[in-house]
């Protein structure tokens, strides 16, 4: 799968939990994946941290074609799903939870004084199953609870009414400690015990009202008998009671064998989801997508006409049982369709069609309509990114295109502006904005060669002449805009060098002032006025900033090297490169001045250090004889 696919399928995952499949070039199932938020866990496969994985996982991801997902309700059940998915798919690049190990139920046994236990197994043999659970943690702290609070029977002793009778059973350990009430030996009766076991299975219902009621009595009691410790540990209890959750959407003991259907439908097209469940756990997940008007319309006996999703439903749930060659007998759809007779169960039997309104199928429903929408987002963001999409460089660019009347997109921007100290150390800048971004490469500064004096029109003359006259001798690509930092003064005097090079037609010329931020253009004495919030002005500023940045650092630097070095080149027998030498090693003019002769001549040679020495030597018998005589 390649960048430009997630790229494409990116925007459309939801930061929701689920499960996400990739499909090989065979349309092979690769690797099925749980996420707590699908648009995390996917990027995690494309962004950088890619390198951290497996070699595995880096040639599954290489080889996968496309991605599907499904989304759930909870991290519990893209848990649940995956491993449905996983046994049915046998996918080659998932590693575990390919066995037949199923989740743990908490089993209510159908027996005299029924046992509540863990077991993997599932035996339709009366007796009450809840669950699955993912969480062994959860199922340890409820089975705790109800020990504490209801004590129950453990042992696997066949408690019959009879028996107990006849005395054939004696008391164990669990009775001396008082996790049993001793129904072996008829000290609890039947009828007690069912009403404890009826409280739990509340407990497992979810159903915390009355149990809830009983903690709070019971804590209250503890209170005032100043068992602060003991209602603690009922509070925690009740804590991890109330976060409980006693079902899961994905896997229900209530469904058995159902099939999922809902239905989408945009301008074009319709989206049918489907979902296979057997056993009460979803197998399979499936989205077909078809032509709108496919399917004829068709009115009722009292010729109004029926809804066109139960048309597409009644054409399409057909066609998709004989591929997944479904024989369940029920089928679960979002509003009432009518099914012919081509569509059978088991043994030949006519099919139901179900409308829940609560309920487990009503949230596997609920899911099969999230997953139709998500898959029909899909589709029309791939529709829309078949055509090519703008990027924000063109719109800023074809926005300033408009604002400035141009007849091209000025992907090629350059802009100058001029620095100088009263006239001394004059430079110039020239920075370079391609595809509406700096580029820093064809960046250019220039020291004013030609003017003597404050002169910005001719210094900025000097500079336009050479920057275009080495580009059109090196037959290099010019500008389609030209920024001047400047007013009516600096563009008119730019723009007479266009003119002598004969490019006054094939570059766009203006200048902005700063007082207003009003764009100048050649010979219009009327400025033009660009909204404050528009992004072409931001960009026009952005290139004069970055102009006038780099032209007062470069002025900056210029004149940090005179200063420095005036000094120094002025002692006979030091030129430049002696002085920068001395500079370097030394760190400042004063440094050098206090520097003993040996230091000196070590650095730049036994000539030219006693030169230097010797001059800073006379400089200081100099300061005291005037020293003294100002005393």
């Amino acid at each position: 799968m390649t960048d430009k696919q997630y790229q494409e399928l990116q925007p459309l995952l939801p930061d929701q939990p689920g499960v996400y499949r990739f499909y090989g070039s065979e349309n092979d199932v690769l690797y099925v994946g749980k996420a707590k938020s699908l648009k995390k866990r996917v990027s995690n496969y494309f962004t950088g941290t890619v390198r951290a994985h497996s070699h595995r996982t880096r040639v599954m991801v290489k080889n996968a074609t496309r991605l599907e997902f499904t989304v759930t309700d909870s991290e519990a059940d893209a848990l649940l799903l995956e491993n449905s998915l996983i046994k049915n798919y046998q996918p080659r690049y998932n590693v575990n939870l390919r066995d037949d190990k199923s989740y743990t139920y908490v089993v209510v046994k159908k027996e005299h004084f029924p046992r509540i236990f863990p077991t993997r197994k599932v035996f339709k043999d009366g007796s009450t199953y809840f669950g699955p659970y993912t969480s062994k943690a959860r199922i340890k702290v409820i089975l705790e609870l109800v020990k504490e609070l209801f004590p129950l029977r453990t042992c696997k002793l066949p408690l019959k009414p009879a028996s107990i009778e006849a005395g054939k059973f004696s008391v164990c350990l669990e009775y001396h400690i008082k996790n049993c009430m001793g129904p072996c030996i008829g000290e609890e009766t039947e009828e007690q015990y069912d009403a404890k076991i009826d409280a739990t299975k509340n407990i497992l219902k979810g159903n915390f009202a009355p149990v809830r009621r009983y903690f709070e009595g019971e804590m209250q009691r503890l209170a005032e008998n100043m068992e602060f410790e003991a209602a603690q540990q009922l509070k925690i209890k009740l804590g991890a009671l109330e976060d409980y959750q006693a079902k899961s959407t994905v896997v229900s003991e209530t469904v058995q064998d159902v099939d999922v259907f809902a239905v989408s439908i945009d301008d074009k097209s319709a989206y049918v989801n489907y979902v296979k469940v057997i056993n009460g756990a979803i197998i399979n997940t499936y989205t077909q997508e078809l032509e709108r008007g496919i399917v004829e319309e068709e009115f009722d006996d009292d010729g109004s006409e029926i809804d066109e999703r139960a048309s597409i439903l009644s054409y399409v749930i057909p066609i998709i049982r004989e591929r997944f060659n479904s024989v369940s007998p029920e089928v679960v759809v979002p509003l009432p369709v009518v099914l012919g007779d081509t569509v059978q169960g088991a043994g030949g039997k006519p099919v139901e069609a179900a409308v829940p309104q609560r309920g487990d199928k009503r949230k596997l429903l609920d899911m099969a309509l999230r997953n139709t929408e998500y898959f029909r987002l899909q589709r029309k963001k791939d529709k829309i990114n078949s055509i090519r999409k703008q990027t924000p460089a063109e719109r800023i660019l074809k926005t300033m295109q408009h604002d400035l009347h141009m007849d091209v997109v000025p992907m090629h921007i350059e802009c100058f502006d001029n620095s100088n100290f009263h006239g001394s150390y004059p430079v110039s800048s020239c920075v370079v904005f391609k595809n509406a971004r700096p580029s820093k490469k064809d960046y250019r500064h220039y020291n004013i060669k030609t003017v003597i004096g404050p002169n910005d029109f001719a210094s900025m003359q000097e500079v336009v002449r050479r920057r275009y006259t080495r580009l059109l001798k090196e037959d290099q690509p010019l500008p389609q805009l030209v920024v001047i930092d400047g007013g009516k003064g600096q563009l008119s005097a730019s723009y007479e060098i266009l003119k002598e090079l004969g490019l006054e037609d094939k570059i766009q010329l203006i200048g902005i002032a700063k007082r207003l931020e009003e764009i100048f253009f050649p010979n219009d004495s009327v400025p033009l006025y660009i909204n404050k919030k528009s992004e072409s002005l931001k960009l026009i500023q952005q290139t004069r900033n970055e102009a006038h940045r780099f032209a007062i650092t470069f002025h900056r630097d210029q004149r940090s090297r005179a200063f420095t070095q005036t000094e120094l080149t002025s002692i006979p027998g030091v030129g430049d490169k002696t002085a920068t030498k001395l500079l370097k090693e030394i760190g400042s003019v004063k440094k050098v001045r206090e520097a003993t002769l040996e230091t000196l001549q070590n650095l730049i040679g036994n000539n030219a250090g006693q030169k230097v020495y010797d001059f800073y030597q006379k400089q200081v018998v100099e300061d005291e004889e005037f020293g003294a005589e100002e005393f």
